[in-house]
C-alpha cells in the first residue's frame, strides 16, 4: 500500500515510536480516521476521484436510517463507519458501525444511559463530535450525568474502558473530539465548572497528564502540528491561545488574544496557528508558533463553528453567515470574499484544488482554492438539514443528514460516487 508523503510524515511526527515497540498503526488513503481527517487538517487524499458533479439523484450508492439524534462527522476506517448518536427519549448515547459496502448497520453500543444536560443550544445535540481510531480501539467521548466522559471500544462493539474525566456544566452543548497521540488519547473538557485538558493512556484508560483551564465554556477539539522542530498541542479559547507537549502535558508557551469561546479547530502553515472565535467577540488572527505569542495579524471575521483550512500559502475559511474567504497566510491580507449562501456549521474539506463544504439547509457547494479569484464550480443539495462535516475518502462521500417526513426529522447516512 502507497501512502502520501504528507500522510507518512504525519506518521513519523505524531505517532513515532520507540526501539523494540510495535509500529504505529498507519491510515491508508481510503480511510478518515477521526475529526479532520488523517492529518487533522481537513486535507483528504487528492488523487481520488469524486464526481465532477455530484448529484444525490445520480450518485447515492445506498443510504441508511441512522436512530436518534446527533450532529456527530462520520469516521471511515476499513470496512465500517463510524458515527456517535444520541437517544433523547430513552437518555442514551450510542457508538454506531455501519458497512462500508452496504450501509448495513453492523452493531449499535450503548454507551451511556443516564442524565442529559436540562438544557443545550437549539443547534447541539447531545452527540456532536467524532469518534477516534487507532488501529485497534475506537474511543468516544460524552457528557452524561453532569460529567465528561471518555469510552474506549473494541472493532466488535464491547466497551473496554471508560474514565469519568471531570465535573462538567453544560452551557451550550459539547463537541471537542478526542485525538490519538502516539500512546495517549487527547480530551478536551471545557467548561465553566471544572474545565481540563487530559492525556489518557489508550489502553487502560488512566490519567497520564492533566491540565487545569479556567473556568469558561469552550467547545475547540485537541490538534497537535509540529511547529519549530517540536510536536505541539494548541489550543484557543478560554481568553487565551496555549500550547502544551501532547506527551506530558507541559504547558510550553500561552498568551492572551482568543475570545471565550471557541469550536474551530487550530490550522497551521507550519510557521503560524490560525485560531477564530465567536463570542463574545468574532475573531481570526494567526499567532507566530516560536513560542513568543506573538499575534502576526488579526480581523474581526466571524469565524465561529467551522473550522479552516490552509493551502497554497493562504488560509481559506466559510464563515458562519454564508461567505467564504481568503487570506494571505503570512500578511493577514484579504485576496477575497465571496458569498455562497446559508448558515453553515460543517466544515469545509479540501480535495486536490476544490474545497467542499455543505451549509445546515444542505445545500452543497464545491468552489476552487484559488488564491486569485473566488470561483464555485457546483452545486446541489444534499439532505436538508446538515450539521456534521462528511467524510470524503476512496472516491466517496459519507454525509450524515437530516430530512423531513411528515414534519418528522429523520437523519441517514449517505453514501455519494461514482457507480461502478
Amino acid at each position: 500500500m502507497k501512502f502520501s508523503r504528507a500522510l507518512l510524515l504525519s506518521v513519523l511526527t505524531l505517532g513515532g515510536v520507540l526501539p523494540g515497540q510495535a509500529a504505529p498503526w498507519v491510515a491508508g488513503k481510503e480511510d478518515w480516521p477521526c475529526w479532520r481527517g488523517p492529518n487533522r487538517n481537513g486535507h483528504a487524499d487528492p488523487t481520488q476521484k469524486l464526481p465532477l458533479a455530484l448529484d444525490p439523484g445520480k450518485h447515492t450508492l445506498w443510504e441508511a436510517p441512522v436512530p436518534g439524534r446527533g450532529h456527530g462527522s462520520p469516521i471511515v476506517v476499513g470496512d465500517r463507519i463510524y458515527l456517535v448518536t444520541a437517544d433523547e427519549k430513552k437518555q442514551t448515547q450510542l457508538l454506531l458501525a455501519y458497512e462500508r459496502r452496504t450501509g448495513t448497520l453492523a452493531w449499535r453500543t450503548v454507551i451511556h444511559s443516564g442524565t442529559f444536560a436540562p438544557k443545550i443550544n437549539r443547534k447541539a445535540t447531545h452527540a456532536s463530535n467524532s469518534p477516534a481510531f487507532d488501529g485497534d480501539k475506537l474511543y468516544v467521548s460524552f457528557v452524561n450525568g453532569g460529567a465528561a466522559h471518555t469510552t474506549a471500544v473494541s472493532l466488535d462493539g464491547k466497551k473496554v474502558w471508560t474514565t469519568r474525566l471531570t465535573d462538567y456544566v453544560v452551557h451550550q452543548g459539547y463537541g471537542a473530539s478526542p485525538m490519538v497521540y502516539k500512546s495517549l488519547l487527547l480530551v478536551c473538557a471545557d467548561n465553566k465548572k471544572a474545565g481540563a485538558i487530559f492525556g489518557l493512556d489508550r489502553k487502560s484508560g488512566e490519567v497520564v497528564w492533566k491540565v487545569d483551564r479556567p473556568r469558561i465554556p469552550n467547545y475547540t477539539s485537541p490538534i497537535v502540528h509540529r511547529l519549530g522542530g517540536l510536536d505541539q498541542l494548541v489550543l484557543s479559547g478560554c481568553e487565551k491561545v496555549v500550547s502544551i507537549d501532547p506527551l506530558t502535558g507541559k504547558v510550553r508557551w500561552e498568551t492572551k488574544g482568543s475570545t471565550q469561546e471557541t469550536v474551530s479547530s487550530s490550522v497551521t502553515d507550519g510557521e503560524r496557528v490560525f485560531i477564530s472565535g465567536g463570542w463574545p467577540k468574532n475573531h481570526v488572527h494567526a499567532v507566530e508558533s516560536d513560542g513568543s505569542g506573538k499575534v502576526a495579524w488579526r480581523n474581526i471575521s466571524r469565524v465561529y463553528v467551522p473550522s479552516m483550512l490552509v493551502t497554497k500559502g493562504h488560509l481559506f475559511a466559510v464563515m458562519d453567515g454564508g461567505a467564504a474567504m481568503c487570506w494571505d497566510c503570512r500578511t493577514g491580507e484579504r485576496r477575497w470574499k465571496g458569498l455562497l449562501g446559508g448558515t453553515f456549521s460543517s466544515s469545509p474539506v479540501l480535495v486536490g484544488d476544490h474545497i467542499h463544504v455543505i451549509n445546515e439547509n444542505g445545500e452543497y457547494f464545491q468552489f476552487k482554492a484559488d488564491p486569485a479569484g473566488f470561483e464555485v464550480v457546483h452545486k446541489a443539495r444534499i439532505g436538508e438539514q446538515v450539521f456534521a462535516t462528511p467524510a470524503y475518502c476512496g472516491g466517496r462521500v459519507y454525509a450524515r443528514v437530516a430530512v423531513f417526513q411528515n414534519d418528522v426529522r429523520r437523519e441517514k447516512l449517505l453514501c455519494l460516487g461514482e457507480r461502478p
